[in-house]
C-alpha cells in the first residue's frame, strides 16, 4: 500500500489538489474534530469570562458554583 501523498498540478506546475491515503485522511479528520471541540470549549470559557467582567463592571451579583450545582439537581 502506498503511504505517500500525491499532488495534482495544473499546466503551469502549480499544486491544485492533493491525494491523501485514506488512513492518513481519517487521522487528519479525527485530529481536526478534536481541535474543533477544544476551540468550542475555549470560546465558551472566553465568553463566560466576558460575562463575568461585564457583570462585575455593572455591579450585578454572580451565581455561585453551589447555587448552580443545586439548580442542576432540581
Amino acid at each position: 500500500m502506498r503511504n505517500t501523498m500525491q499532488y495534482v498540478v495544473d499546466n503551469r506546475g502549480v499544486k491544485t489538489s492533493v491525494i491523501v491515503p485514506f488512513e492518513k485522511w481519517e487521522k487528519i479528520n479525527e485530529n481536526y474534530i478534536k481541535l474543533q471541540n477544544k476551540l468550542k470549549v475555549f470560546l465558551a470559557i472566553q465568553d463566560g469570562l466576558g460575562e463575568i467582567r461585564t457583570a462585575r463592571k455593572h455591579g450585578h451579583k454572580l451565581q455561585t458554583l453551589s447555587d448552580f450545582l443545586n439548580e442542576s439537581n432540581s
